[in-house]
């Protein structure tokens, strides 16, 4: 029995979250996370594999690793951050309905709402890092068959650049800017984490 209402439990925070993706106010919340996320994972990308490439390390999969290493604390960091405060943010929401109307709300259409949207936020949030920083990383994968270790970090640094434009020139859909100055400005950014990479001593 337990199995099965755990089951249905599922199967209605999912039906919540298909509803709640209609909404713009939720889209618009999820992207900010998911943009910003994946903004500092890119940029993390992007400095450990300058930072990688120029220290020496020998091969690829030492790269994929320490890459690995911080997509999982970025990524860990970016779902629980955003699902403690969307926690804290919404039961505050729910406190002053109830105050206000005077009722209940646990177990409620609102209270099923809010618990979703959280969901939605912190999937999100989660999603931009592991895509910025693993994507720059697949170079790597190939490092000894296909690229040399130096040629495996320009291409790194490219798709991470690339990434950042994707971002922008998705954002300015919003802003309504044309999207190649978005994507430039976005692009930039990663253009000065590697340049000052380079210039690190050591």
């Amino acid at each position: 029995m337990s199995a099965v209402a755990s089951t249905l439990s599922i199967l209605s925070t999912l039906a919540v979250v298909r509803r709640l993706l209609g909404r713009e106010d939720i889209r618009a919340i999820s992207r900010r996370y998911f943009v910003s996320n994946g903004f500092d994972g890119t940029l993390t990308s992007i400095g450990v594999i300058v930072g990688a490439v120029l220290s020496g390390i020998p091969d690829g999969i030492t790269v994929v690793k320490i890459g690995l290493g911080a997509a999982v604390g970025l990524g860990t960091s970016a779902v629980w951050s955003v699902w403690e405060i969307e926690r804290a943010e919404t039961q505050a929401k729910i406190n002053r309905l109830e105050r206000a109307m005077l009722i209940d709300l646990d177990d409620t259409r609102v209270h099923h709402e809010q618990r979703g949207a959280r969901v939605v936020h912190a999937a999100a949030s989660g999603l931009g890092p592991l895509i910025g920083i693993l994507l720059p990383l697949v170079p790597f994968t190939l490092e000894g068959t296909l690229f040399t270790m130096a040629e495996a970090g320009v291409a790194g640094v490219a798709i991470g650049v690339g990434i950042l434009a994707v971002f922008g020139a998705y954002m300015s859909r919003i802003s309504g800017q044309r999207w190649y100055v978005s994507a430039l400005r976005m692009a930039l950014a990663g253009l000065v984490v590697a340049g000052i990479n380079l210039f690190l001593p050591g």
